[in-house]
């Protein structure tokens, strides 16, 4: 597909973004990303040309009190902040969701940062990347926190948009009855050319910051740590990436490995996964670790690189083939060019990966994802940082017809989820409503048939005579 593209479609794509007022670092950047399409980019990762990687835990390295604390004074915090859970039936920022004690993410996330900024007497900034779409209801809901914004620091920059390309000559999309659907974002590896677009970089640096915390925020996990702080700052590594120990849940999802070509580190998407290396990309003992998104750089590497690069970091490509109107398979094909910011561990040299515990990866990306984080396998301290309550976290899988959209799944748990902590994994197929106080303990399955309710009070065990009404 790619290659047959009309030479008028990069003249009109970025006359399409001038006129919508996109920044022209992002459309310098998008057009680097056009031109490798034409010449047949497809920024596949093929298994030969990598190795597996190992690296170095949290848990063994030590880092001073001192040490971590003075990094974290220097650090600036970013959650990237522009999606909406349409995966879940929401059409605001997810981040908005409740999770706890009438507390939603954006709650808790202040709450970590205000309460670190006491604890180490620092500034720690926090700024969301927002998108359009969810930067009215994120700064609405933070407007409470009066003492969250930083003097001279924005609270919010916005990511880039860009128009999706039919997929037939990579010509920008035109779809009148819904303009807002030619238009998609970046990828979050935007984060770099957002960041450089709206002089954040720079201002950040002038303020005397040297690190920046980046990561997700559906992930409560990723707390500003100083101690991760600490290791990074003494690493003395321009990039960083907090991995996880996959599992069998992540065995789809990408992962990390070394380049042979040049020895560099490199993170494989799934997206950039050959069919035939699909099975490679699901072996747990060959390629052990996840990004968990949580990743540190150093502000003036940062400047560097992009400076000499002329502002385009040059991450790896990913083509997303999708409908023009996802709802709709009669629409035409299209590509959204996106990048992961993760990628970047490629870009610099002597970057790092280190193994962190599974306590600070929390991503919620499922309504099986928000149940086990409503329940009670972590308990929220006063610092709000989640403490995962056993040693592991059981396997959640509820059935999508009555539970995947956020409202339907609200309906089945009225009265909050049930007891988790003692659980295996709790599967439900049909459609169950559960009341107050309901405890799981062990495997659990619930077989479908009529809708049923599990009454307040009912303990669910491997005991078939506990799987119904209480």
């Amino acid at each position: 597909m790619a290659g047959k593209g009309n030479p008028q479609g990069l003249v009109l794509a970025r006359e399409k973004m001038r006129q919508a007022g996109v920044d022209e670092v992002a459309i310098d950047t998008f057009a680097h990303y056009y031109r490798l399409l034409e010449h047949g980019e497809t920024g596949m990762i093929a298994e030969d040309s990598i190795e597996p990687l190992d690296m170095e835990s949290l848990a063994d390295v030590e880092v001073p009190e001192e040490a971590a604390a003075e990094a974290i004074r220097k650090t600036a915090v970013i959650k990237l902040n522009g999606g909406l859970g349409t995966s879940m039936g929401m059409e605001r920022a997810k981040s908005l969701l409740c999770v706890r004690r009438g507390l939603s993410f954006l709650d808790i996330i202040a709450r970590q940062v205000l309460h670190l900024r006491k604890e180490y007497d620092a500034t720690l900034p926090l700024l969301f990347m927002n998108s359009f779409r969810t930067s009215s209801d994120t700064m609405a809901a933070l407007a409470r926190y009066d003492q969250l914004p930083v003097e001279g620091l924005p609270l919010e920059f916005l990511q880039n948009k860009e128009p999706k390309l039919l997929a037939a000559d990579l010509m920008p999309a035109a779809y009148p009855k819904n303009p807002d659907l030619e238009w998609c974002p970046p990828g979050h590896g935007d984060i770099y050319t957002a960041l450089r677009g709206t002089g954040l970089l720079a201002q950040l640096l002038d303020a005397g910051y040297r690190y920046v915390f980046v990561s997700n925020s559906d992930n409560l996990g990723a707390v500003p740590d100083a101690r991760v702080a600490g290791w990074f700052a003494q690493s003395g590594a321009p990039f960083a990436i907090e991995a996880v120990r996959r599992t069998p849940s992540d065995r789809k999802g990408g992962h990390f490995a070394r380049r042979k070509a040049d020895g560099r580190i490199v993170l494989r998407e799934s997206a950039q996964t050959l069919d035939a290396d699909k099975e490679a990309l699901a072996d747990l003992t060959r390629h052990k670790y996840a990004s968990t998104n949580n990743l540190w750089f150093d502000l003036q590497a940062m400047v560097d690189a992009l400076d000499a690069r002329g502002g385009i970091l040059g991450l790896p490509l990913i083509k997303n083939v999708k409908h023009l109107d996802p709802a709709d398979r009669s629409t035409p094909e299209v590509i959204q060019i996106e990048t992961a910011m993760g990628a970047a561990i490629e870009v610099f040299e002597g970057a790092l990966t280190i193994e962190v515990g599974r306590d600070r990866f929390v991503p919620v990306k499922t309504t099986d994802d928000l149940l086990v984080l409503r329940s009670d396998v972590y308990d929220l301290g006063r610092d709000f940082v989640l403490d995962q309550a056993g040693d592991e976290v059981p396997f959640v899988s509820l059935d999508g017809d009555f539970y995947k959209l956020v409202g339907d799944f609200d309906k089945r748990f009225p009265e909050g989820a049930p007891s988790l902590r003692e659980a295996e994994s709790f599967t439900v197929a049909g459609d169950w409503t559960f009341g107050p106080g309901v405890r799981v303990v062990g495997p659990v399955a619930l077989e479908a048939s009529s809708a049923q309710r599990v009454e307040g009070g009912t303990v669910l065990s491997e005991d078939p005579a506990q799987g119904t009404d209480g």
